[in-house]
C-alpha cells in the first residue's frame, strides 16, 4: 500500500468511524435513558407485569407484520458479515428498540447489548452504499457497527473493539477493520459519556495474592462457568425450537409466553428474575447468593427470548455469571467479589466464544489487577461450554476448534 491509499484509507475510515460512533453513541444514550425509566416505571408499579401478554402480542405482531427480514437480529448480522446477501435494513433500529422497551416494561427477562449492537449495525449499513463500498470494505462497516454498539451500551471501548472482532472469527477478518474497530468504539464510548447517562460500576475490593492454589481455583471454578454458559445458550435455542413447533402464528409465541411469565413472577412473589437484574448482580459482589438463582435467570430468559421477545443475552449472562461466581465462594477459597466478577465476564466468553474480549472487559471494569485471574476463568469457560453458543451462525475456531474437532466421536460430540 503507497503513501496516497494509506492516507486515503485512513482519512475514509476516520469519517465512517465519526458517523458511525456518535449515531451509535446517539442512540445508544437514548436507549439507555429510556431503559432506566421503563425499569423504574416497571418497578413502582409492579402490576403492570399482568400486561406482559399484551405487550408480547404487540411486539410477536409487529416483527410478523414489518419485521420478517429483521427478526433473526443478531445473527443476521453474523450471517451477512460471513455470506453477503442484503443490506441490513434501517427499520431493525427502531424495532429492536421498541420491542425490547415493551419486553423490559411489562417484565420480560432480556439484555441490552443485543439491541444496542443492532441499532449501531443498520445504521452503519445504510452507509454502504452512500460511500460506494465494496464487499471487504461493507465487512468493515458491520464490524464497527457491532463495536460501537457493545462499547457505548456497556462502557467498555477496548472490549467492544476487540468483541466485534473475535466474534466473527468463525469468518475471514480483514486486519483493515483492526483500525476502524477500535476507533469507531472509542468514538461511540466518549458520545455516550457526554451524555446525562451513567454506566453501572461495580469494584472488586481484595485481589488475593498470585499463588499455585489460587490459580488451581481459577482454572477449576472455570469449568462450572463454562457449563454454565453451554446450558444458557442450550435452554435459549431450545426454547425457540419449542414455541416455532407447536405454536405456528408467530404473534402468539411472545403473548403465550408472556402469560407464563407473568404467573410465575406474580406466584415466585419476586421481579428478581426478570429485567437486567441489576440489582442482583451488584449484590453479588457483596453478599453471597443461594445456588437456584442463577439456574432461575437462565430460566426466565430462556423462556423470554425463546418466545420472541426482544433484547439480548449478554445483561442475563452477566447475571448468571456473577450469582453463580457468588455462590461458588461458599465452596472456593477465592473472595466473593473475585468469583463474582470472574463469573459475570467467564459465563460471557463461554456463550459467545470470545475469551478474549471478556478478559479485557473484565480487566476494564474490574481493573487490571484482576485480569489474571480473569483471563483464566474465560479461557477454561470458553473451553467448556460447547461447540454452541448464543448466535446460531457462529461456529468455533482456533484451539476450541480443533480440541472439539480431534474428539468429535467422545462425549463432546453431543455438547
Amino acid at each position: 500500500m503507497n503513501l496516497k491509499s494509506l492516507v486515503s484509507y485512513f482519512l475514509k475510515w476516520i469519517i465512517l468511524a465519526i458517523i458511525i460512533g456518535v449515531f451509535s453513541g446517539l442512540m445508544s444514550g437514548l436507549f439507555l435513558y429510556s431503559l432506566e425509566l421503563v425499569t423504574n416505571f416497571r418497578a413502582i408499579n409492579p402490576w403492570i407485569i399482568g400486561l406482559l401478554p399484551l405487550g408480547g402480542l404487540v411486539i410477536g405482531y409487529g416483527y410478523h407484520r414489518f419485521g420478517k427480514d429483521v427478526v433473526k437480529g443478531n445473527n443476521l448480522i453474523l450471517e451477512e458479515y460471513s455470506s453477503p446477501q442484503n443490506k441490513i435494513p434501517f427499520r431493525m433500529a427502531p424495532m429492536v428498540l421498541l420491542g425490547t422497551l415493551i419486553t423490559h416494561l411489562f417484565g420480560g427477562s432480556a439484555g441490552r447489548e443485543g439491541t444496542a449492537i443492532q441499532m449501531s449495525a443498520s445504521v452503519a449499513d445504510q452507509l454502504t452504499k452512500r460511500f460506494s463500498l465494496d464487499k471487504e470494505e461493507r465487512k468493515i462497516i458491520l464490524i464497527c457497527g457491532i463495536s460501537a454498539g457493545f462499547a457505548s451500551v456497556f462502557g467498555t471501548p477496548l472490549a467492544g473493539a476487540i468483541f466485534a472482532i473475535e466474534v466473527l472469527f468463525f469468518s475471514k477478518i480483514n486486519f483493515k477493520s483492526v483500525f476502524p474497530s477500535f476507533l469507531v468504539a472509542f468514538i461511540a464510548y466518549y458520545t455516550v459519556e457526554i451524555l446525562p447517562v451513567n454506566h453501572t460500576h461495580y469494584s472488586i475490593s481484595f485481589i488475593p495474592t498470585i499463588t499455585f492454589e489460587t490459580l488451581f481455583w481459577a482454572l477449576f471454578v472455570g469449568i462450572p462457568f463454562g457449563l454454565a454458559a453451554m446450558l444458557f445458550s442450550k435452554s435459549t435455542h431450545w426454547w425457540g425450537k419449542l414455541f416455532t413447533k407447536y405454536i405456528i402464528y408467530p404473534p402468539f409465541r411472545p403473548f403465550i409466553g408472556g402469560i407464563v411469565i407473568a404467573i410465575a413472577v406474580f406466584w415466585l412473589g419476586t421481579t428478581q428474575f426478570i429485567g437486567l437484574g441489576i440489582p442482583t448482580i451488584v449484590e453479588s459482589f457483596q453478599a453471597q447468593q443461594l445456588g437456584y438463582v442463577f439456574l432461575l435467570k437462565i430460566l426466565f430468559t430462556g423462556f423470554t427470548l425463546g418466545a420472541g421477545f426482544k433484547g439480548g443475552e449478554v445483561t442475563p449472562l452477566f447475571f448468571v455469571g456473577a450469582t453463580l461466581g457468588s455462590f461458588l465462594s461458599i465452596y472456593i477459597p477465592l473472595p466473593t467479589a473475585l468469583l463474582a466478577g470472574m463469573g459475570f465476564v467467564a459465563v460471557f466468553s463461554g456463550a459467545t466464544h470470545t475469551p478474549i474480549a471478556c478478559t479485557v472487559m473484565g480487566m476494564e471494569l474490574f481493573g487490571i489487577e484482576s485480569g489474571l485471574f480473569i483471563g483464566i476463568a474465560c479461557l477454561v469457560s470458553y473451553l467448556f461450554s460447547g461447540r454452541k453458543g448464543i448466535y446460531s451462525p457462529q461456529l468455533i475456531g482456533g484451539i476450541k476448534g480443533k480440541i472439539y474437532q480431534s474428539f468429535k466421536k467422545s462425549t463432546f460430540e453431543n455438547l
